[in-house]
C-alpha cells in the first residue's frame, strides 16, 4: 500500500469511529468551522479522537491489576493573531460541534483581517496524505487476554531463572489503539490510526542483605506478537544486568571532571537539555537559551542533532501531527550550526516559517504545541572503547533515570541509574548516587569525541510539557562531554 492509499484508508477507519455512529459527515465539519469563521480569524481546526487503552501488571507471578479504557471527544479551537480559544466535549453531536464553535469564535474580532480563507459549502476538502510508518491496526486485538497474562509470566520466570539473587519481579503491558481525525479551516483534512505498545521490567537483587534495583523494557508502534522471545530476554538482561551492577556500586564521586555518556536512552539528556529549547514556542517569545541564534554556533564541530519523526514503528513517530501535517526528518544542529526550531502551526506562522510537523497534543482536550518526536544525535567515528579509554579520571554513565531542565537559563540534573568510576581509561567499579549537573548549550561546546554506535533508545520515553503528555524517542551515540559537573555522595 502506498501513502495515498493509506491515507484514505486511515481516514475511512476515523470516520467509522468518530463521524458515523453519531450521525456527522464531512459536512458538518465543514458547517461548524465556517460557523466559527463567521469572526475574522487567522486559523480554526477541529480535532476528534478515540482512544482504547488496556494495561496489564504482574508481580511475584500473579496479576496485581487490569486496566481497560474508552475515551472519545473532540476539541475546537479558533486562532486570532496570537490569541487562542479552545473548547472541548466528550459528546460527539452537530450540537455540542456547533455549541463549541460558537464558543470559541467570541476570541475574533469583528473588525480583525482574516488570514485563513474558509472553502465555501459544497467545496471538496483536501486530504492530507501523511506518511505510512506504522499500520492501521489495533494493538489490543493482536493477542487475547490469556496471552497477554502468559506473556508477562515468561519474562518473569526468565528473569528469575538468569540469577539466584533476584528476588523479586514486577512486570507490566500496556497497549493503546489511537483513532484521529483533523478538520482545518482551510479545507484540509486527515486521519491517523496510532498503535502503541510498551512492555516494563522491574527486578530486584539481594545480595549480603543489600537490595538493589534494575528496569528495562520497550516498545514501539506495533502488536503485541512484536515481544519475542529473543526481545524478552534482551529486556531480562537487561534489568538484571543493572541490579546486580548496583550490588556492587561505591558511592560516586564529585567534582568537575569528564564524563562520557553511553549510547541510546542517555539521549534523555540532549531531549531535556537540549531539545526543549529549540522548540518554536520558546524561541519565538525569547525565552529559550537558543533564541536568536540561528546560523550560529552553538555545538562543537560534529555535532549534529535531528528531530525525526518519520522513522518506521518508533514510538515517537506520526503519519501526520496533531495538526494533519505530515511528520519531517528536521535538522536542528548541523556540524555545530543551528539551522532550525520545531515548530507547531500556530508558531510557524507568527514566526513566518513553515511548520515542521510537530504539533502535538496529549489528547482531545488539549491545545497542540511544538513537541519533540524522535530526537537523537548522528554518529561520529570514534570506536566507543576509544572513547572510555581516554578518560583520565571520570565517569561512564550507561544508563539514566529521571532529571530536570530550566529551559530560559538551559540548566540541567540528571540522575545516573548505572554508571562507572574511570581511572587512566580503565572501568574501576560502578557508583551510585552520581547527578550530572550542566548547561545543555554550554554542554554541547564541551562534546570532545562522538562513537560510531548510535543508537535510539527501546521504545520507552514520555514527554511532559506544560501538564501534557506525548510519546517520544531519543536516541545518541557514545560522547565524551568534558568538564561536567558531577554531584555525588562520596
Amino acid at each position: 500500500m502506498n501513502a495515498p492509499d493509506a491515507a484514505i484508508e486511515r481516514l475511512s477507519i476515523a470516520r467509522s469511529f468518530l463521524l458515523e455512529p453519531y450521525g456527522l459527515d464531512e459536512s458538518h465539519l465543514a458547517q461548524a468551522l465556517r460557523t466559527i469563521a463567521q469572526h475574522r480569524i487567522s486559523d480554526a481546526d477541529l480535532y476528534f479522537q478515540y482512544t482504547r487503552s488496556e494495561g496489564w501488571s504482574l508481580e511475584e507471578g500473579i496479576v496485581k491489576s487490569g486496566s481497560f479504557s474508552i475515551d472519545q471527544g473532540v476539541g475546537v479551537r479558533a486562532v486570532a493573531g496570537e490569541k487562542t480559544a479552545f473548547a472541548y466535549s466528550d459528546d460527539i453531536s452537530l450540537e455540542a460541534l456547533l455549541d463549541a464553535a460558537r464558543t470559541v469564535r467570541t476570541i475574533a474580532s469583528e473588525g480583525a483581517s482574516r488570514s485563513v480563507k474558509v472553502p465555501a459549502a459544497g467545496g471538496a476538502p483536501r486530504l492530507a496524505e501523511g506518511r505510512l510508518l506504522y499500520p492501521a491496526m489495533d494493538p489490543i486485538a493482536t493477542l487475547d487476554s490469556a496471552a497477554k497474562v502468559a506473556l508477562l509470566e515468561r519474562i518473569e520466570r526468565l528473569a528469575r531463572a538468569k540469577d539466584p539473587r533476584v528476588v523479586q519481579v514486577m512486570a507490566g503491558l500496556a497497549a493503546e489503539y489511537d483513532v484521529v481525525m483533523v478538520a482545518r479551516a482551510d479545507g484540509l483534512i486527515g486521519a491517523d490510526v496510532r498503535p502503541l505498545v510498551r512492555m516494563s521490567l522491574t527486578v530486584i537483587a539481594e545480595q549480603n542483605g543489600r537490595r538493589e534495583v534494575g528496569s528495562s523494557g520497550g516498545g514501539g508502534r506495533f502488536g503485541l506478537e512484536g515481544f519475542t522471545d529473543a526481545v524478552l530476554a534482551r529486556y531480562v538482561d537487561q534489568a538484571v544486568h543493572a541490579a546486580l551492577t548496583n550490588l556492587e556500586s561505591r558511592p560516586a564521586p564529585s567534582g568537575e571532571m569528564t564524563v562520557v555518556l553511553g549510547p541510546g536512552w542517555p539521549g534523555i539528556l540532549l531531549h531535556e537539555a537540549i531539545g526543549h529549547g529549540l522548540e518554536g514556542d520558546f524561541n519565538r517569545k525569547g525565552s529559550s537559551a537558543f533564541s536568536g541564534r540561528i546560523g550560529q554556533r552553538v555545538a562543537a564541530k560534529g555535532v549534529t542533532v535531528l528531530d525525526d519523526g518519520t522513522l518506521p514503528d518508533r514510538r515517537g513517530s506520526l503519519n501526520i501531527d496533531d495538526e494533519g501535517n505530515p511528520s519531517q526528518r528536521n535538522v536542528l544542529i548541523e556540524d555545530g550550526i543551528l539551522r532550525g526550531y520545531i515548530q507547531d502551526t500556530l508558531n510557524a506562522r507568527l514566526s513566518k516559517v513553515a511548520p515542521t510537523g510537530n504539533g502535538r497534543r496529549e489528547s482531545y482536550a488539549h491545545l497542540p504545541m511544538p513537541r519533540m518526536t524522535n530526537t537523537y544525535m548522528l554518529a561520529g567515528d570514534k570506536q566507543p572503547e576509544e572513547i572510555v579509554a581516554s578518560i583520565k579520571r571520570g565517569l561512564y554513565a550507561v544508563n539514566f533515570g529521571g532529571g530536570q531542565v530550566d529551559i530560559t537559563s538551559g540548566k540541567f540534573v540528571f540522575s545516573a541509574s548505572e554508571a562507572y568510576w574511570v581511572e587512566d581509561g580503565k572501568i574501576q567499579y560502578p557508583v551510585k548516587g552520581a547527578t550530572l549537573i550542566g548547561n545543555g548549550p554550554d554542554a554541547l561546546t564541551r562534546v570532545g569525541m562522538i562513537g560510531n554506535d548510535m543508537q535510539l533508545d527501546s521504545g520507552v520515553g514520555t514527554c511532559g510539557k506544560e501538564g501534557q503528555s506525548v510519546p517520544v524517542g531519543v536516541g545518541q551515540p557514545t560522547l565524551r562531554i568534558d568538564g561536567l559537573t558531577v554531584g555525588g555522595t562520596a
